[in-house]
Protein backbone atom coordinates (compact mmCIF):
# COMPACT_ATOMS: atom_id res chain seq x y z
CA UNK A 1 0.00 0.00 0.00
CA UNK A 2 1.28 3.48 -0.90
CA UNK A 3 1.26 5.84 2.13
CA UNK A 4 -1.33 8.62 1.88
CA UNK A 5 1.31 11.22 2.73
CA UNK A 6 3.50 10.04 -0.15
CA UNK A 7 0.55 10.16 -2.56
CA UNK A 8 -0.39 13.68 -1.43
CA UNK A 9 3.23 14.79 -1.91
CA UNK A 10 3.28 13.45 -5.47
CA UNK A 11 -0.03 15.19 -6.23
CA UNK A 12 1.37 18.50 -4.96
CA UNK A 13 4.51 18.13 -7.07
CA UNK A 14 2.51 17.28 -10.20
CA UNK A 15 0.17 20.23 -9.60
CA UNK A 16 3.10 22.59 -9.02
CA UNK A 17 4.65 21.45 -12.29
CA UNK A 18 1.36 22.06 -14.15
CA UNK A 19 1.13 25.58 -12.73
CA UNK A 20 4.70 26.48 -13.66
CA UNK A 21 4.24 25.25 -17.23
CA UNK A 22 0.85 26.87 -17.90
CA UNK A 23 1.29 29.00 -21.07
CA UNK A 24 -1.45 31.45 -20.09
CA UNK A 25 0.19 32.24 -16.74
CA UNK A 26 3.60 32.55 -18.40
CA UNK A 27 2.15 34.96 -20.97
CA UNK A 28 0.45 37.02 -18.25
CA UNK A 29 3.69 37.33 -16.28
CA UNK A 30 5.69 38.32 -19.38
CA UNK A 31 3.03 40.88 -20.32
CA UNK A 32 3.24 42.38 -16.83
CA UNK A 33 7.04 42.46 -16.94
CA UNK A 34 6.87 44.31 -20.26
CA UNK A 35 4.46 46.85 -18.77
CA UNK A 36 6.70 47.38 -15.74
CA UNK A 37 9.66 47.87 -18.04
CA UNK A 38 7.80 50.56 -19.96
CA UNK A 39 6.67 52.28 -16.76
CA UNK A 40 10.28 52.55 -15.59
CA UNK A 41 11.51 53.41 -19.09
CA UNK A 42 9.07 56.32 -19.30
CA UNK A 43 10.14 57.70 -15.91
CA UNK A 44 9.56 61.46 -15.82
CA UNK A 45 6.96 61.29 -18.62
CA UNK A 46 3.79 60.92 -16.57
CA UNK A 47 1.44 61.16 -19.55
CA UNK A 48 3.05 58.13 -21.22
CA UNK A 49 3.16 56.22 -17.96
CA UNK A 50 -0.58 56.73 -17.44
CA UNK A 51 -1.27 55.45 -20.97
CA UNK A 52 0.83 52.33 -20.37
CA UNK A 53 -0.78 51.88 -16.96
CA UNK A 54 -4.30 51.66 -18.41
CA UNK A 55 -3.44 49.85 -21.65
CA UNK A 56 -1.67 46.98 -19.89
CA UNK A 57 -4.52 46.50 -17.42
CA UNK A 58 -7.05 45.36 -20.04
CA UNK A 59 -5.68 41.87 -20.98
CA UNK A 60 -5.19 41.06 -17.30
CA UNK A 61 -8.79 42.08 -16.58
CA UNK A 62 -9.93 39.85 -19.45
CA UNK A 63 -7.94 36.93 -17.99
CA UNK A 64 -9.63 37.49 -14.62
CA UNK A 65 -13.09 37.43 -16.23
CA UNK A 66 -12.41 34.42 -18.49
CA UNK A 67 -10.78 32.21 -15.84
CA UNK A 68 -13.48 33.07 -13.29
CA UNK A 69 -16.14 32.11 -15.84
CA UNK A 70 -14.36 28.79 -16.49
CA UNK A 71 -14.27 28.02 -12.76
CA UNK A 72 -17.93 29.06 -12.45
CA UNK A 73 -18.88 26.39 -15.00
CA UNK A 74 -17.10 23.72 -12.92
CA UNK A 75 -18.36 24.84 -9.50
CA UNK A 76 -21.63 24.03 -7.68
CA UNK A 77 -23.82 25.64 -5.01
CA UNK A 78 -22.52 28.71 -3.17
CA UNK A 79 -19.15 28.22 -4.87
CA UNK A 80 -20.81 28.64 -8.25
CA UNK A 81 -22.44 31.90 -7.13
CA UNK A 82 -19.13 33.33 -5.91
CA UNK A 83 -17.29 32.58 -9.16
CA UNK A 84 -20.16 33.89 -11.29
CA UNK A 85 -19.99 37.21 -9.45
CA UNK A 86 -16.20 37.30 -9.82
CA UNK A 87 -16.55 36.67 -13.57
CA UNK A 88 -19.05 39.53 -13.84
CA UNK A 89 -16.70 41.77 -11.84
CA UNK A 90 -13.83 40.86 -14.18
CA UNK A 91 -15.99 41.79 -17.15
CA UNK A 92 -16.85 45.15 -15.50
CA UNK A 93 -13.16 45.84 -14.87
CA UNK A 94 -12.38 45.00 -18.51
CA UNK A 95 -15.01 47.40 -19.81
CA UNK A 96 -14.05 50.19 -17.42
CA UNK A 97 -10.28 49.91 -17.99
CA UNK A 98 -10.75 49.62 -21.78
CA UNK A 99 -12.73 52.85 -21.82
CA UNK A 100 -10.11 54.55 -19.66
CA UNK A 101 -7.29 53.33 -21.90
CA UNK A 102 -9.05 54.90 -24.91
CA UNK A 103 -9.48 58.15 -23.02
CA UNK A 104 -5.85 58.11 -21.86
CA UNK A 105 -4.56 58.04 -25.44
CA UNK A 106 -6.62 61.11 -26.29
CA UNK A 107 -5.55 63.27 -23.36
CA UNK A 108 -2.37 65.14 -22.39
CA UNK A 109 -0.79 66.26 -19.13
CA UNK A 110 -1.98 63.18 -17.26
CA UNK A 111 -0.29 61.90 -14.11
CA UNK A 112 -2.98 60.42 -11.85
CA UNK A 113 -4.07 56.76 -11.89
CA UNK A 114 -7.60 57.76 -10.92
CA UNK A 115 -10.12 56.72 -13.55
CA UNK A 116 -12.93 58.66 -15.13
CA UNK A 117 -16.66 58.32 -14.64
CA UNK A 118 -17.07 55.11 -16.69
CA UNK A 119 -14.02 53.41 -15.24
CA UNK A 120 -14.89 54.50 -11.71
CA UNK A 121 -18.48 53.30 -12.07
CA UNK A 122 -17.46 49.91 -13.48
CA UNK A 123 -14.84 49.49 -10.77
CA UNK A 124 -17.27 50.41 -8.01
CA UNK A 125 -19.96 48.01 -9.26
CA UNK A 126 -17.51 45.17 -9.83
CA UNK A 127 -15.63 45.63 -6.55
CA UNK A 128 -18.87 46.06 -4.63
CA UNK A 129 -20.22 42.81 -6.07
CA UNK A 130 -17.03 40.94 -5.10
CA UNK A 131 -17.10 42.33 -1.56
CA UNK A 132 -20.76 41.34 -1.14
CA UNK A 133 -20.03 37.86 -2.51
CA UNK A 134 -17.17 37.40 -0.04
CA UNK A 135 -19.20 38.67 2.90
CA UNK A 136 -22.23 36.53 1.96
CA UNK A 137 -20.23 33.34 1.35
CA UNK A 138 -21.53 30.82 3.93
CA UNK A 139 -19.32 29.89 6.85
CA UNK A 140 -19.02 26.24 7.91
CA UNK A 141 -21.10 25.14 10.88
CA UNK A 142 -19.56 26.47 14.08
CA UNK A 143 -20.61 26.95 17.67
CA UNK A 144 -21.64 30.35 18.95
CA UNK A 145 -18.34 30.74 20.76
CA UNK A 146 -16.35 29.92 17.63
CA UNK A 147 -18.36 32.42 15.57
CA UNK A 148 -17.79 35.13 18.18
CA UNK A 149 -14.03 34.43 18.14
CA UNK A 150 -14.06 34.59 14.34
CA UNK A 151 -15.76 37.99 14.24
CA UNK A 152 -13.48 39.35 16.95
CA UNK A 153 -10.41 38.23 14.97
CA UNK A 154 -11.77 39.74 11.76
CA UNK A 155 -12.69 43.02 13.42
CA UNK A 156 -9.21 43.24 14.96
CA UNK A 157 -7.71 43.01 11.48
CA UNK A 158 -10.10 45.66 10.16
CA UNK A 159 -9.35 48.10 12.98
CA UNK A 160 -5.61 47.53 12.57
CA UNK A 161 -5.86 48.39 8.89
CA UNK A 162 -7.89 51.50 9.69
CA UNK A 163 -5.22 52.69 12.12
CA UNK A 164 -2.51 52.29 9.50
CA UNK A 165 -4.65 54.11 6.90
CA UNK A 166 -5.24 56.99 9.28
CA UNK A 167 -1.56 57.31 10.19
CA UNK A 168 -0.15 57.24 6.66
CA UNK A 169 -2.98 58.46 4.43
CA UNK A 170 -5.70 60.47 6.12
CA UNK A 171 -3.37 62.17 8.56
CA UNK A 172 -1.15 63.46 5.73
CA UNK A 173 -3.89 64.53 3.33
CA UNK A 174 -5.33 67.93 2.88
CA UNK A 175 -8.91 68.68 3.84
CA UNK A 176 -10.00 68.80 0.18
CA UNK A 177 -8.80 65.22 -0.39
CA UNK A 178 -10.19 63.81 2.83
CA UNK A 179 -13.51 62.50 1.42
CA UNK A 180 -11.86 60.84 -1.58
CA UNK A 181 -9.18 59.22 0.55
CA UNK A 182 -11.69 58.03 3.14
CA UNK A 183 -13.88 56.50 0.40
CA UNK A 184 -10.94 54.76 -1.27
CA UNK A 185 -9.59 53.59 2.06
CA UNK A 186 -13.01 52.26 3.04
CA UNK A 187 -13.24 50.19 -0.15
CA UNK A 188 -9.74 48.79 0.31
CA UNK A 189 -10.25 48.01 3.99
CA UNK A 190 -13.67 46.44 3.41
CA UNK A 191 -12.34 44.23 0.64
CA UNK A 192 -9.41 43.29 2.86
CA UNK A 193 -11.81 42.51 5.69
CA UNK A 194 -13.94 40.31 3.40
CA UNK A 195 -10.83 38.45 2.25
CA UNK A 196 -9.74 37.93 5.86
CA UNK A 197 -13.22 36.60 6.65
CA UNK A 198 -12.83 33.91 4.00
CA UNK A 199 -9.33 33.02 5.18
CA UNK A 200 -10.27 32.80 8.86
CA UNK A 201 -13.52 30.91 8.25
CA UNK A 202 -11.72 27.94 6.67
CA UNK A 203 -14.36 27.90 3.94
CA UNK A 204 -12.72 29.92 1.18
CA UNK A 205 -14.27 29.22 -2.26
CA UNK A 206 -10.84 28.55 -3.73
CA UNK A 207 -7.71 26.51 -3.20
CA UNK A 208 -4.99 28.02 -1.05
CA UNK A 209 -2.68 28.32 -4.06
CA UNK A 210 -5.30 30.49 -5.78
CA UNK A 211 -6.10 32.53 -2.68
CA UNK A 212 -2.51 33.56 -1.95
CA UNK A 213 -1.97 35.86 -4.99
CA UNK A 214 -5.42 37.41 -4.55
CA UNK A 215 -4.80 38.18 -0.88
CA UNK A 216 -1.35 39.54 -1.73
CA UNK A 217 -2.95 41.77 -4.38
CA UNK A 218 -5.08 43.38 -1.65
CA UNK A 219 -1.95 44.07 0.36
CA UNK A 220 -0.14 45.57 -2.64
CA UNK A 221 -3.20 47.70 -3.35
CA UNK A 222 -3.04 49.10 0.16
CA UNK A 223 0.68 49.77 -0.27
CA UNK A 224 0.02 51.63 -3.52
CA UNK A 225 -2.64 53.69 -1.80
CA UNK A 226 -0.24 54.71 0.96
CA UNK A 227 2.69 55.56 -1.34
CA UNK A 228 1.27 58.85 -2.63
CA UNK A 229 -2.04 59.57 -0.89
CA UNK A 230 -1.99 63.35 -1.45
CA UNK A 231 0.04 63.65 -4.65
CA UNK A 232 -0.93 66.50 -7.01
CA UNK A 233 1.58 65.99 -9.82
CA UNK A 234 3.83 63.44 -11.50
CA UNK A 235 4.70 60.40 -9.36
CA UNK A 236 7.81 58.20 -9.31
CA UNK A 237 7.76 55.17 -11.62
CA UNK A 238 7.69 52.72 -8.74
CA UNK A 239 4.32 54.15 -7.62
CA UNK A 240 2.77 53.33 -11.00
CA UNK A 241 4.37 49.87 -10.86
CA UNK A 242 3.04 49.12 -7.37
CA UNK A 243 -0.45 50.23 -8.40
CA UNK A 244 -0.27 48.18 -11.61
CA UNK A 245 1.05 44.91 -10.10
CA UNK A 246 -2.22 43.88 -8.33
CA UNK A 247 -3.88 43.41 -11.73
CA UNK A 248 -1.57 40.47 -12.43
CA UNK A 249 -1.96 38.98 -8.95
CA UNK A 250 -5.75 39.11 -8.92
CA UNK A 251 -5.90 37.62 -12.43
CA UNK A 252 -3.59 34.74 -11.52
CA UNK A 253 -5.88 33.58 -8.69
CA UNK A 254 -8.79 32.39 -10.89
CA UNK A 255 -6.36 30.92 -13.44
CA UNK A 256 -4.65 28.89 -10.71
CA UNK A 257 -8.06 27.80 -9.40
CA UNK A 258 -9.08 26.67 -12.89
CA UNK A 259 -5.91 24.57 -13.23
CA UNK A 260 -6.33 23.07 -9.75
CA UNK A 261 -9.96 22.11 -10.37
CA UNK A 262 -9.13 20.57 -13.75
CA UNK A 263 -6.31 18.67 -12.07
CA UNK A 264 -8.47 17.38 -9.19
CA UNK A 265 -11.85 18.87 -8.25
CA UNK A 266 -11.66 17.24 -4.81
CA UNK A 267 -8.69 19.36 -3.74
CA UNK A 268 -9.90 22.43 -5.63
CA UNK A 269 -13.34 22.62 -4.03
CA UNK A 270 -12.76 20.40 -1.02
CA UNK A 271 -13.83 21.63 2.40
CA UNK A 272 -11.12 22.73 4.78
CA UNK A 273 -11.19 22.91 8.53
CA UNK A 274 -10.66 26.29 10.12
CA UNK A 275 -7.38 26.50 11.99
CA UNK A 276 -7.75 26.51 15.76
CA UNK A 277 -6.12 29.92 15.90
CA UNK A 278 -4.88 32.57 13.49
CA UNK A 279 -1.87 34.86 13.65
CA UNK A 280 -3.60 37.54 11.57
CA UNK A 281 -5.07 39.49 14.52
CA UNK A 282 -1.68 39.62 16.22
CA UNK A 283 0.00 40.67 13.00
CA UNK A 284 -2.60 43.39 12.59
CA UNK A 285 -1.91 44.72 16.09
CA UNK A 286 1.84 44.67 15.43
CA UNK A 287 1.45 46.58 12.16
CA UNK A 288 -0.83 49.17 13.75
CA UNK A 289 1.61 49.64 16.63
CA UNK A 290 4.49 50.08 14.19
CA UNK A 291 2.44 52.69 12.28
CA UNK A 292 1.86 54.64 15.49
CA UNK A 293 5.60 54.58 16.25
CA UNK A 294 6.39 55.79 12.73
CA UNK A 295 4.20 58.86 12.98
CA UNK A 296 5.35 59.93 16.43
CA UNK A 297 6.89 63.43 16.19
CA UNK A 298 10.63 63.71 16.52
CA UNK A 299 10.33 65.85 19.64
CA UNK A 300 8.30 63.28 21.58
CA UNK A 301 9.32 63.29 25.23
CA UNK A 302 11.17 60.43 26.88
CA UNK A 303 8.14 59.85 29.12
CA UNK A 304 5.88 59.19 26.13
CA UNK A 305 8.49 57.06 24.37
CA UNK A 306 8.99 54.98 27.51
CA UNK A 307 5.26 54.43 27.92
CA UNK A 308 4.88 53.41 24.28
CA UNK A 309 7.89 51.10 24.49
CA UNK A 310 6.48 49.51 27.65
CA UNK A 311 3.13 48.91 25.96
CA UNK A 312 4.91 47.33 23.02
CA UNK A 313 6.87 45.04 25.33
CA UNK A 314 3.74 44.02 27.20
CA UNK A 315 2.02 43.32 23.91
CA UNK A 316 4.91 41.12 22.77
CA UNK A 317 4.98 39.14 26.01
CA UNK A 318 1.20 38.62 25.98
CA UNK A 319 1.35 37.40 22.38
CA UNK A 320 4.16 34.96 23.17
CA UNK A 321 2.26 33.65 26.19
CA UNK A 322 -0.91 33.28 24.15
CA UNK A 323 0.88 31.46 21.34
CA UNK A 324 2.44 29.07 23.85
CA UNK A 325 -1.05 28.33 25.21
CA UNK A 326 -2.36 27.84 21.67
CA UNK A 327 0.47 25.42 20.94
CA UNK A 328 -0.26 23.40 24.08
CA UNK A 329 -3.98 23.33 23.30
CA UNK A 330 -3.29 22.27 19.72
CA UNK A 331 -1.15 19.36 20.90
CA UNK A 332 -3.85 18.32 23.36
CA UNK A 333 -6.55 18.51 20.69
CA UNK A 334 -4.38 16.52 18.28
CA UNK A 335 -3.98 13.80 20.89
CA UNK A 336 -7.73 13.81 21.55
CA UNK A 337 -8.42 13.61 17.81
CA UNK A 338 -6.04 10.65 17.51
CA UNK A 339 -7.70 8.91 20.46
CA UNK A 340 -11.19 9.50 19.04
CA UNK A 341 -10.07 8.18 15.66
CA UNK A 342 -8.74 5.02 17.32
CA UNK A 343 -12.00 4.59 19.25
CA UNK A 344 -14.07 5.03 16.08
CA UNK A 345 -11.88 2.53 14.28
CA UNK A 346 -12.22 0.07 17.18
CA UNK A 347 -15.99 0.57 17.22
CA UNK A 348 -16.20 -0.05 13.48
CA UNK A 349 -14.05 -3.16 13.85
CA UNK A 350 -16.25 -4.53 16.67
CA UNK A 351 -19.41 -3.82 14.69
CA UNK A 352 -17.96 -5.57 11.67
CA UNK A 353 -17.03 -8.58 13.81
CA UNK A 354 -20.56 -8.64 15.24
CA UNK A 355 -22.24 -8.58 11.83
CA UNK A 356 -19.89 -10.35 9.42
CA UNK A 357 -18.16 -13.69 9.13
CA UNK A 358 -14.44 -13.49 9.77
CA UNK A 359 -13.39 -16.07 7.17
CA UNK A 360 -15.49 -15.13 4.16
CA UNK A 361 -16.44 -11.51 4.89
CA UNK A 362 -20.11 -12.38 4.31
CA UNK A 363 -22.94 -11.37 6.61
CA UNK A 364 -23.29 -13.68 9.61
CA UNK A 365 -26.48 -15.29 10.91
CA UNK A 366 -27.42 -12.33 13.14
CA UNK A 367 -26.98 -9.75 10.40
CA UNK A 368 -28.83 -11.95 7.90
CA UNK A 369 -31.82 -12.32 10.25
CA UNK A 370 -31.98 -8.54 10.72
CA UNK A 371 -31.88 -7.83 6.99
CA UNK A 372 -34.48 -10.49 6.12
CA UNK A 373 -36.82 -9.21 8.85
CA UNK A 374 -36.57 -5.67 7.50
CA UNK A 375 -37.11 -6.85 3.92
CA UNK A 376 -40.22 -8.84 4.88
CA UNK A 377 -41.71 -5.86 6.72
CA UNK A 378 -41.46 -3.53 3.73
CA UNK A 379 -41.86 -5.75 0.66
CA UNK A 380 -44.86 -6.57 -1.49
CA UNK A 381 -46.23 -10.15 -1.25
CA UNK A 382 -44.13 -12.73 -3.08
CA UNK A 383 -41.19 -10.41 -3.81
CA UNK A 384 -38.68 -11.52 -1.18
CA UNK A 385 -36.91 -14.79 -1.90
CA UNK A 386 -34.50 -16.74 0.28
CA UNK A 387 -32.01 -19.29 -1.00
CA UNK A 388 -30.41 -21.81 1.36
CA UNK A 389 -27.21 -23.40 0.05
CA UNK A 390 -25.46 -26.40 1.58
CA UNK A 391 -22.14 -27.76 0.32
CA UNK A 392 -22.08 -31.51 -0.31
CA UNK A 393 -18.97 -33.42 0.73
CA UNK A 394 -17.38 -30.52 2.59
CA UNK A 395 -16.35 -32.79 5.49
CA UNK A 396 -14.48 -35.03 3.08
CA UNK A 397 -12.46 -32.04 1.86
CA UNK A 398 -11.46 -31.20 5.43
CA UNK A 399 -10.59 -34.80 6.23
CA UNK A 400 -8.53 -35.47 3.09
CA UNK A 401 -6.89 -32.12 2.33
CA UNK A 402 -6.98 -30.42 5.74
CA UNK A 403 -8.77 -27.48 7.27
CA UNK A 404 -6.76 -24.94 5.25
CA UNK A 405 -8.20 -26.45 2.08
CA UNK A 406 -11.68 -26.35 3.62
CA UNK A 407 -11.24 -22.67 4.46
CA UNK A 408 -10.05 -21.97 0.91
CA UNK A 409 -13.13 -23.76 -0.43
CA UNK A 410 -15.48 -21.70 1.78
CA UNK A 411 -13.79 -18.43 0.78
CA UNK A 412 -13.97 -19.39 -2.91
CA UNK A 413 -17.65 -20.29 -2.63
CA UNK A 414 -18.31 -16.94 -0.94
CA UNK A 415 -16.68 -15.11 -3.85
CA UNK A 416 -18.74 -17.06 -6.39
CA UNK A 417 -21.98 -16.34 -4.52
CA UNK A 418 -21.23 -12.63 -4.33
CA UNK A 419 -20.50 -12.54 -8.05
CA UNK A 420 -23.76 -14.35 -8.88
CA UNK A 421 -26.19 -11.90 -7.27
CA UNK A 422 -27.06 -8.19 -7.55
CA UNK A 423 -25.60 -5.40 -5.46
CA UNK A 424 -28.75 -5.03 -3.36
CA UNK A 425 -28.94 -8.75 -2.52
CA UNK A 426 -27.31 -10.09 0.64
CA UNK A 427 -25.12 -13.19 0.86
CA UNK A 428 -24.51 -14.72 4.30
CA UNK A 429 -22.67 -17.63 5.87
CA UNK A 430 -24.95 -19.11 8.51
CA UNK A 431 -22.29 -21.43 9.87
CA UNK A 432 -20.10 -24.35 8.79
CA UNK A 433 -20.73 -25.04 5.11
CA UNK A 434 -24.22 -23.51 5.06
CA UNK A 435 -24.87 -20.29 3.13
CA UNK A 436 -27.97 -18.19 2.55
CA UNK A 437 -28.94 -15.45 0.12
CA UNK A 438 -31.60 -12.76 0.51
CA UNK A 439 -32.99 -11.76 -2.90
CA UNK A 440 -34.87 -8.46 -2.68
CA UNK A 441 -37.60 -7.64 -5.22
CA UNK A 442 -37.24 -11.11 -6.68
CA UNK A 443 -40.07 -13.51 -7.47
CA UNK A 444 -40.08 -17.27 -8.11
CA UNK A 445 -38.87 -17.17 -11.71
CA UNK A 446 -36.00 -14.76 -11.02
CA UNK A 447 -34.97 -16.79 -7.99
CA UNK A 448 -34.80 -19.94 -10.16
CA UNK A 449 -32.62 -18.11 -12.69
CA UNK A 450 -30.34 -16.87 -9.91
CA UNK A 451 -29.98 -20.38 -8.48
CA UNK A 452 -29.06 -21.75 -11.90
CA UNK A 453 -26.46 -19.02 -12.26
CA UNK A 454 -25.03 -19.96 -8.86
CA UNK A 455 -24.85 -23.67 -9.74
CA UNK A 456 -23.12 -22.90 -13.03
CA UNK A 457 -20.60 -20.77 -11.16
CA UNK A 458 -19.96 -23.48 -8.58
CA UNK A 459 -19.32 -25.98 -11.37
CA UNK A 460 -15.94 -24.33 -11.89
CA UNK A 461 -13.35 -25.90 -9.50
CA UNK A 462 -11.66 -23.71 -6.90
CA UNK A 463 -7.88 -23.77 -6.92
CA UNK A 464 -6.02 -24.65 -3.74
CA UNK A 465 -2.29 -24.92 -4.32
CA UNK A 466 -1.80 -27.61 -6.94
CA UNK A 467 -5.24 -29.09 -6.25
CA UNK A 468 -8.64 -28.20 -7.73
CA UNK A 469 -11.42 -28.42 -5.13
CA UNK A 470 -14.96 -28.82 -6.45
CA UNK A 471 -17.91 -27.33 -4.54
CA UNK A 472 -20.95 -29.58 -4.95
CA UNK A 473 -24.07 -27.95 -3.50
CA UNK A 474 -27.78 -28.31 -2.88
CA UNK A 475 -30.14 -25.34 -2.90
CA UNK A 476 -33.50 -24.87 -1.25
CA UNK A 477 -35.82 -22.01 -2.07
CA UNK A 478 -38.63 -20.19 -0.26
CA UNK A 479 -40.55 -17.03 -1.11
CA UNK A 480 -42.20 -14.77 1.45
CA UNK A 481 -43.84 -11.42 2.10
CA UNK A 482 -45.31 -9.23 4.86
CA UNK A 483 -46.43 -11.28 7.87
CA UNK A 484 -43.89 -14.04 7.33
CA UNK A 485 -41.16 -14.66 9.88
CA UNK A 486 -37.50 -15.30 9.21
CA UNK A 487 -37.55 -18.59 11.10
CA UNK A 488 -40.47 -19.95 9.09
CA UNK A 489 -38.92 -18.87 5.81
CA UNK A 490 -35.61 -20.52 6.69
CA UNK A 491 -37.37 -23.74 7.69
CA UNK A 492 -39.24 -23.83 4.39
CA UNK A 493 -36.01 -23.30 2.46
CA UNK A 494 -34.28 -25.90 4.63
CA UNK A 495 -36.93 -28.51 3.86
CA UNK A 496 -36.66 -27.76 0.15
CA UNK A 497 -32.88 -28.03 0.35
CA UNK A 498 -32.94 -31.43 2.05
CA UNK A 499 -35.57 -32.63 -0.39
CA UNK A 500 -33.16 -31.65 -3.15
CA UNK A 501 -30.36 -33.55 -1.38
CA UNK A 502 -32.42 -36.71 -1.10
CA UNK A 503 -34.17 -36.42 -4.44
CA UNK A 504 -37.59 -36.02 -2.89
CA UNK A 505 -40.76 -34.31 -4.16
CA UNK A 506 -41.49 -30.62 -3.79
CA UNK A 507 -37.87 -29.65 -4.68
CA UNK A 508 -37.24 -26.83 -7.19
CA UNK A 509 -33.54 -27.37 -7.83
CA UNK A 510 -30.89 -29.92 -7.00
CA UNK A 511 -27.22 -30.40 -7.73
CA UNK A 512 -25.89 -33.97 -8.12
CA UNK A 513 -22.37 -35.30 -7.65
CA UNK A 514 -22.04 -35.60 -11.41
CA UNK A 515 -22.38 -31.76 -11.59
CA UNK A 516 -25.60 -31.85 -13.63
CA UNK A 517 -28.47 -29.59 -12.41
CA UNK A 518 -32.03 -30.87 -12.73
CA UNK A 519 -35.35 -29.27 -11.88
CA UNK A 520 -38.46 -30.79 -10.35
Amino acid sequence: MIPARSTASRIRRALSLSLRRDPVMIAAVLWTVAGIGLLFGLGGHSNGQVRVFWLFQVPLDALLAYSSWRVFRMATGALRRFWRILAIAGAMFTVGDSSQAILAFGQHGQWSTAGGMVQGGCFAVGMGAVIVAMLMHPMPGQSGREKMAFWLDSTTVLVGGAVVAWCFAVGNAGTEDLVTILATGAIILTSGFAAVKLVLSGNAPMHRAAAIPMVVSAGVNILGFFLAPGADGGMPAYVYVVRFAPSLLIALGPRIQEIVVRFDAAIGFGTRRRRRYSLLPYGSIAVAFTAVLAVLPSDTTAKVLGAVAGLGLIFGLVVLRQLAAFHDNSQLIDRLDATLAELREHEARLRHQALFDGLTGLANRTHFHEEVTEALDTCAPGTTSLLLIDLDGFKAVNDTLGHAAGDALLAGVADKLRASVRDNDLVARLGGDEFAILLRDCGDEDAVLTSKRILESLAEPIRYGDTAVRANASIGFACGGPGDEVGGLLRAADLAMYAAKHDGKGTWMRYHEDMQPTGH
